[in-house]
């Protein structure tokens, strides 16, 4: 199944010259094209850049956006993690869960999430990224905070539903700001440290509950973590407000130099920034392209293992013999080895410039610990081996670096957190707590999916070796090169005509099916 395209290259040009029209002053301009084309002059040469102006303004970038990043992604996964400190501390039989009630306060926060997801594409792509991103972080930490008065499970089911849904709306506008700040080099490594976050927050989060649970008050533990995770999310959320860009072409932080410095850096990643027209016609695109669909069934496999050993972890651990607050330390090593093995494993990929391997070795772990934990028995003399096969990483997908068009890229991402969001809705299910310690049904479908997610990944590695050959024989029939260097790639910005390719639509918001010059990331 593929996306309809023009006969001839006759009819492509017709079309594309049909969403040009031309400005008072006589310049044309592409209508519904990138925000970026308000700073960048296309009827002039392209903007040289120095390797010196390429670090001094990727420095200056770095500096000002992965801080707010990093924070509020460590404040999402310590707020959603909140749930499984407190299941040590307790509040199974605080507020008298039983049978798989603890397994769908973790759920429910994924199907809040699932219904969010579509309304919260289309927001994306109308209203101001950051703005749009404050709101959600202000509101979920003020639901976290206002869990601690739920004494039952309708209290609780409650406040974590809201929490799922303004929750929804992080991870793909770290997707779109990814996007439209960084070349796709460095989109790996700045994707990994922000999802390495969800280590450093087993760390944090770990130590702060255990020293939150050993204080005796008025409040059982479970309330004092919850109300003090959720205000200190209040607190922060501000941050996201005062520093925060919308987009490059609104960064007071840059000159106006600096900023066509910043938005000439991306252009060979032919993805553009943003534009605040939806398009009906990359939704179509997205629903023809097998790509979003190799994507969706990646994410849901491992997002599958992903929930319900983030769900069941703690209790797992719990299981081998430890008491609560051995449990809560014991999260920290497996935490450490989860950031070492992201960053890691980013760094390898960018090294290669490939992602396919890395991702296929990194399924060859759990694969191997679930097999140890359902063979190994639970008796105490265990505790060492059963703990180790438990420290396995966790993986994230490269569906990101391989779409273009801001509505198709919003989309597609909103599908992948789709797929995200079901597995992580299914997984806490395949365990039950009567299960104990062994939770042989769960671990056997993490089995599976880790399996699944090794065989789908070299498939989705064929499909893009594939696409990349149909654009180049797409580029020879309009005249062009076929074989080019991708260079959003190369540890520099290249001149992109010495590397024979043109990159001269990057900023006309195609999807990557319509821009034969889009070069798909292996």
């Amino acid at each position: 199944m593929s996306v309809p395209r023009p006969s001839s290259v006759s009819s492509l040009t017709k079309e594309r010259d049909s969403t040009i029209s031309p400005l008072p002053q006589g310049k044309p301009f592409l209508r519904s094209g990138d925000a970026a084309l308000a700073i960048l002059d296309e009827d002039t040469q392209q903007r040289q850049i120095t390797p010196e102006e390429d670090r001094r303004v990727l420095r200056k970038i770095d500096l000002w956006l992965l801080p707010v990043v990093l924070m509020v992604y460590f404040l999402q996964q310590l707020d959603k993690s909140s749930l499984s400190y407190t299941s040590v501390f307790g509040i199974i039989q605080e507020t008298g869960l039983v049978g798989s009630q603890y397994s769908w306060l973790s759920s429910i926060v994924y199907v809040a999430q699932l219904i969010w997801q579509p309304v919260s594409s289309y927001l994306l792509v109308r209203l101001p990224v950051a703005k749009y991103l404050f709101v959600h972080v202000f509101m979920w930490g003020a639901v976290v905070a206002c869990t601690a008065s739920a004494t039952n499970f309708k209290g609780l089911i409650t406040s974590r539903f809201f929490l799922g849904l303004f929750e929804a709306t992080v991870a793909p506008s770290f997707i779109t700001i990814t996007q439209m700040w960084w070349r796709r080099r460095e989109q790996t490594m700045r994707l990994s440290m922000w999802m390495a976050m969800n280590g450093v927050t087993g760390m944090v989060g770990s130590l702060m509950s255990y020293g939150l649970g050993h204080i005796h008050g008025s409040l059982k533990p479970y309330q004092t973590i919850f109300l003090f995770i959720g205000l200190l999310t209040v607190v922060c959320s501000p941050i996201v407000l005062l520093v925060l860009p919308d987009s490059p072409t609104k960064a007071k932080f840059l000159t106006h130099d600096e900023k066509i410095i910043a938005l000439e850096r991306l252009r060979a990643n032919n993805q553009g920034t943003e534009t605040k027209v939806w398009k009906w016609e990359q939704v179509w695109d997205l629903m023809l392209d097998p790509k979003t669909y190799l994507w969706f069934l990646l994410l849901f496999v491992c997002a599958v293992p992903s929930g319900g050993i983030g769900a069941f972890g703690p209790l797992i651990i719990q299981g081998f013999g430890f008491d609560q607050f051995k449990t809560i330390l014991f999260n920290i090593p497996f935490a450490a080895f989860q950031v070492v093995v992201t960053i890691l494993s980013a760094y390898v990929s960018t090294k290669i410039k490939l992602k396919w391997p890395v991702i296929f070795g990194l399924t060859l772990p759990p694969i191997a610990g679930v097999s140890a934990l359902l063979v190994l028995d639970h008796g105490p003399e265990m505790k060492n081996k059963l703990l180790g096969c438990y420290y396995v990483p966790m993986l994230y997908t490269w569906s990101s670096q391989n779409t273009a068009g801001h509505t198709k890229k919003t989309c597609t991402t909103g599908m992948v957190f789709v797929a995200q969001c079901a597995g992580n809705i299914v997984g806490p299910l395949l365990y039950r707590t009567q299960d104990k310690p062994f939770y042989r049904r769960g671990l056997i479908s993490n089995l599976i999916c880790w399996i699944a997610l090794a065989v789908l990944t070299l498939m989705t590695a064929g499909y893009l070796a594939f696409q990349n050959r149909q654009h180049a024989v797409r580029r020879v029939s309009l005249g062009k090169t076929g074989k080019v260097l991708d260079t959003s790639l190369e540890k520099h910005v290249h001149d992109d005509a010495n590397a024979g390719v043109r990159n001269d639509q990057s900023f006309h918001d195609l999807t990557d099916s319509q821009n034969e010059d889009f070069i798909f990331a292996l």
